[in-house]
């Protein structure tokens, strides 16, 4: 029988963090999987705690593509690096939230035991998000950069004194062009992200659809906007601005853009694959994270549909 591999993921930064991924890593070998680390974490985990010293490193003992499913111990930034680490190999990504209450973690530290049995028994529902698959091409049409995004893609201007001049494109027509400090091109993932404080709108994340949200724009038609999850948003970035961009997907992987590129974002084929134990309604979310006021509701615990 193949031994079931177990990718964790914690920072080492902080001891309650590493005590929890000390704490997955016994519960999964005494279970008979095998946990794994990324090489990065696993030296910087074993420089404070030699029990992960001989844990297996992903790429080195294990092979990417035999991760089976991945436990991140973290808010949603640890999360979003976890889903970095397993993209190309279609392992799901269970988050147990370490800190403040995230959208992405699925539990509290609190269950985690139980969330390791689970994840021991296949006891969990696997939900697909939509990913952005992201292009840059140059003044010449060549692609010049590719990459990802499971919340968002901003185009940004470089230069705090400048704006950036862009004209925004969608399914191959213009609609507008202005000038403007950036252009955030969301996912429903990444609707409480970035969009969210850019004005946009919050997206519940069963509605495939993708928001595009100009930032600080000098335009009269410079709204929100929600587009089909099959559009190809394009920006270009005007040979006549006087100021250089840069393009940021989930705040971790960045490319410069010059005067005259163009990004375009549309769906991607690959989904990322989040493991649920407790699916939760997605309104709850809003009001944990929020901590909005709902006293004097007069409704009653679905069972069904809302009466």
């Amino acid at each position: 029988m193949n031994e079931r591999n177990i990718l964790v993921v914690a920072h080492a930064g902080r001891p309650d963090t590493v005590a929890a991924a000390r704490r997955v890593v016994e519960a999964l070998r005494g279970a008979g999987a095998r946990p794994v680390l990324a090489a990065d974490d696993r030296t910087e985990l074993a420089a404070v705690d030699s029990v992960f010293a001989d844990v297996d490193a992903m790429g080195d003992t294990v092979a990417l593509a035999d991760l089976e499913l991945a436990i991140v111990l973290g808010g949603d930034g640890t999360i979003l690096r976890a889903a970095e680490l397993v993209r190309d190999s279609g392992a799901p990504v269970l988050g147990i939230n370490m800190g403040h209450v995230g959208f992405l973690a699925e539990i509290d530290r609190d269950d985690m035991d139980d969330a390791v049995r689970r994840v021991i028994d296949r006891d969990y529902e696997v939900e697909e998000r939509l990913a952005l698959s992201v292009r840059v091409k140059d003044a010449q049409g060549d692609v010049v950069y590719e990459t990802w995004a499971l919340n968002e893609a901003t185009v940004e201007k470089a230069s705090r004194e400048r704006m950036i001049e862009v004209v925004l494109e969608i399914d191959g027509r213009p609609l507008s062009s202005f000038g403007c400090d950036g252009m955030v091109i969301s996912t429903p993932t990444g609707s409480t992200a970035y969009n969210f404080s850019a004005g946009g709108p919050v997206i519940w994340p069963t509605v495939e659809a993708i928001a595009v949200v100009p930032l600080s724009a000098h335009a009269l038609f410079a709204k929100p906007l929600v587009v089909s999850p099959d559009a190809a948003v394009a920006i270009e970035m005007l040979e006549r601005t006087d100021g250089s961009g840069i393009l940021w997907c989930d705040g971790r992987r960045s490319h410069e853009l010059p005067p005259g590129a163009r990004v375009v974002a549309r769906r991607s084929s690959r989904p990322v694959r989040l493991a649920r134990l407790h699916p939760t309604a997605f309104t709850n979310r809003l009001v944990r994270k929020f901590q909005l006021p709902v006293a004097g509701w007069r409704g009653q615990e679905q069972q069904g549909a809302p009466s």
